[in-house]
């Protein structure tokens, strides 16, 4: 495995991606210490969709029913409150009530 100071790896960061694009792995190190690995990403860490997808067809996570519409949500009304209300003691309230 190739060693490579912060240093270093600051200053030839391009380079030093060109050798982990060809399957390289590279210890980066501070004061000889080593701190972090720069090496290839995984096929399967490729997107957050396909790990989403792989855990779905594992049976380890549940497809979202329907798709979020920001354009809907960000579109309702807002809940205005009389002034001098308390949003803390409506919202207990209305848990109390069992809304």
């Amino acid at each position: 495995m190739k060693r490579a100071s912060i240093t270093e790896a600051k200053n030839n960061l391009s380079r030093l991606l060109e050798e982990v694009k060809s399957g390289a792995t590279i210890l980066i190190l501070e004061r000889n210490r080593p701190v972090a690995r720069l090496g290839p990403v995984a096929a399967e860490e490729a997107t957050n969709d396909e790990r989403v997808s792989s855990l779905v067809a594992q049976g380890l996570a549940a497809a979202p029913h329907n798709q979020f519409d920001a354009a809907a949500f960000l579109s309702r009304a807002m809940v205005r409150l009389p002034a001098g209300t308390s949003a803390v003691a409506t919202l207990r309230e209305e848990r109390e009530r069992g809304k």
